[in-house]
């Protein structure tokens, strides 16, 4: 079963890394550039999970998580934060706004897929 996630990120490099990691995964991906785009994106559809960039032009990571979590059908939707810094010194705030976890770049293939199916698995149960 296909699962909808929206990647946002704003470096174009890292969004096909991100890609290309996913590709033969149950996982069908959806792009946003920056937070703001991903915020109407998300509005426009309910995905199954949400990975998104700490730090991006218009909107950062922890305001689009926050306002994610204000949005009643992003309530129980896994957020999944991407993050250059160290992840324990953003874990407390990213967790604090909503996220689910919190992810250290680069991202290593196994460890983002294992993450996404731990997440999603109660969707697909439910």
């Amino acid at each position: 079963m296909a699962l909808s996630l929206l990647l946002v990120e704003d470096n174009a490099r890292t969004r096909e890394q991100i890609l290309e990691m996913l590709v033969d995964t149950e996982f069908q991906v959806t792009v946003a550039v920056d937070g703001l785009d991903g915020l109407n994106q998300a509005r426009k559809k309910c995905f199954d999970v949400v990975l998104l960039d700490q730090k991006m032009p218009l909107m950062d990571g922890f305001v689009l998580v926050k306002n994610l979590r204000d949005e009643p059908e992003y309530g129980a939707i896994p957020l999944v934060f991407m993050t250059t810094s160290e992840p324990a010194q953003v874990q407390d705030k990213a967790l604090r706004m909503g996220a689910d976890c919190v992810l250290g770049k680069p991202l290593q293939a196994d460890v983002l897929i294992s993450h996404l199916r731990e997440l999603t698995k109660r969707r697909v149960v439910a």
